[in-house]
């Protein structure tokens, strides 16, 4: 079984030893890592090296990353088709906006809500890991997601900050 890191919304200028140590802990099982936008700095995808990472830029993202990374994309892995992208707009149709934006893949990531959403509509999967560096609404601690890739399909798990394992 493959497992991919899913995470968004870091909102951080530069990779700080809290995020160092999060991400270590996270994903440390992971060989690829999906970053859905908002990392703010380009710099903060350093920390990730040692994997194959695909990441996007989103609306709070500074000069570097808008230029450096794509708003969206389609990734391919083990046969399965990951669609990438920040989002943008209302919450309360965001996953309408994805959908028309990704109509045939077979997963849809994004951020921008910061909330963590993980289920399955038709026979497409949607994961928003939620903000990773715990912006989210009322103080929620920083949550983040794995994909699991398997000859079954895909499933994914989500997770607070703190938690260890998948």
């Amino acid at each position: 079984m493959t497992q991919i890191g899913i995470l968004s919304d870091t909102h951080l200028s530069s990779p700080s030893p809290w995020f160092i140590s999060q991400v270590g802990q996270a994903f440390s099982d992971c060989s690829t890592i999906l970053h859905a936008g908002d990392l703010t700095d380009i710099s903060i995808l350093e920390v990730f090296r040692d994997k194959e990472v695909h990441a996007v830029h989103g609306n709070m993202c500074e000069r570097s990353s808008f230029q450096a990374l794509p708003g969206n994309k389609i990734i391919e892995i083990e046969g399965f088709t990951i669609g990438l992208c920040h989002g943008a707009g209302a919450r309360h149709n965001i996953e309408e906006r994805m959908w028309d934006l990704f109509p045939t893949v077979d997963c849809i990531v994004y951020g921008h809500t910061h909330f963590a959403v993980n289920h399955k509509l038709a026979n497409t999967l949607f994961i928003n890991p939620g903000s990773f560096a715990a912006t989210g609404r009322y103080g929620a601690p920083g949550t983040y997601a794995i994909l699991h890739v398997s000859d079954e399909g895909l499933r994914a798990s989500l997770h607070q900050l703190g938690e260890t394992g998948p």
